[in-house]
């Protein structure tokens, strides 16, 4: 069965820390594109942050600097460490997967054919 299960949500105050981690099955998930999409309450969905099979990565404006997407081929699990969170990050975080066809990582979410359920995230101030 193909499948993203996010996991690593939460709440947690302004200024602190959480890492996300999303486990694939069903696919092969070395030749995949991932990324981190987000919907905040009452905005689109955007993507946060993307890595390719060759392990480059690109990331939203509001994500440089503050996280780092990662991934482990042999435990077929997408990581996002997020730090520095603000309550602008509040949002429901989505794990997404497409075949790489292009060579890089992408935020475009239209492209992207397996997903997760998502993970609450809540930042308090």
């Amino acid at each position: 069965r193909v499948q993203l299960v996010e996991s690593g949500g939460g709440a947690v105050q302004s200024g602190g820390s959480l890492r996300l981690s999303c486990t694939a099955s069903g696919f092969y998930f070395s030749r995949y594109c991932l990324t981190w999409f987000r919907q905040r309450p009452g905005q689109e969905r955007e993507g946060v942050a993307g890595i390719d099979s060759q392990g480059h990565t690109i990331y939203s404006d509001s994500a440089r600097g503050r996280f780092t997407i990662s991934r482990d081929n042999v435990k077929t699990t997408l990581n996002l460490e997020m730090n520095s969170l603000t309550p602008d990050d509040t949002a429901t975080y989505y794990c997404a997967a497409m075949e790489d066809y292009r060579g890089h990582p992408s935020l475009s979410g239209g492209q992207f054919d397996i997903w997760g359920q998502g993970t609450q995230v809540t930042v308090s101030s």
